[in-house]
């Protein structure tokens, strides 16, 4: 059974995301803060751990990087983080801190299960939604360059 953590100071967040990945084969822990959240992972083993970008006393960038400092001092074994970002630029966050994995809110159900699965088997989840919608030029029926339109 995997063990997943969920770190966030908004209570409707821990819900949300426990009601919709927690089942028979998936355990969910809850935590309210980032530093309870780097000492849950030292006491207990967990497979995955979904933070808040934004959380009060220490975020979701902190609390990954506090995690990959302990793991490489030996202190903890490495354990996937996926991140609950808020905007798009923090995206380049989440990237800088090593998180395996980000979805930008709203979180959708769909979305929000395959992005915690992913880490769970040894991938990574780049939410994709936070890419701007390409504007086609001089595609068909587009109107190109000095064309007036």
């Amino acid at each position: 059974m995997a063990v997943v953590l969920v770190a966030s100071d908004a209570p409707s967040v821990r819900r949300e995301v426990t009601a919709t990945i927690a089942g028979p084969d998936l355990e969910v822990d809850q935590v309210s803060s980032g530093p309870a959240a780097v000492q849950a992972v030292r006491q207990d083993e967990y497979d995955l751990v979904i933070v808040d970008m934004q959380m009060g006393n220490m975020g979701g960038m902190a609390t990954c990087l506090d995690l990959r400092l302990d793991e490489s001092y030996l202190d903890v074994g490495h354990v996937p983080v996926l991140m609950l970002l808020d905007r798009r630029p923090d995206v380049f966050l989440a990237r800088r801190s090593g998180a395996e994995g980000w979805l930008l809110k709203p979180l959708d159900p769909v979305r929000l299960r395959r992005a915690a699965a992913a880490p769970l088997a040894g991938g990574t989840y780049h939410d994709v939604s936070y890419q701007p919608v390409p504007v086609l030029v001089g595609g068909a029926g587009a109107p190109g360059p000095g064309s007036g339109g």
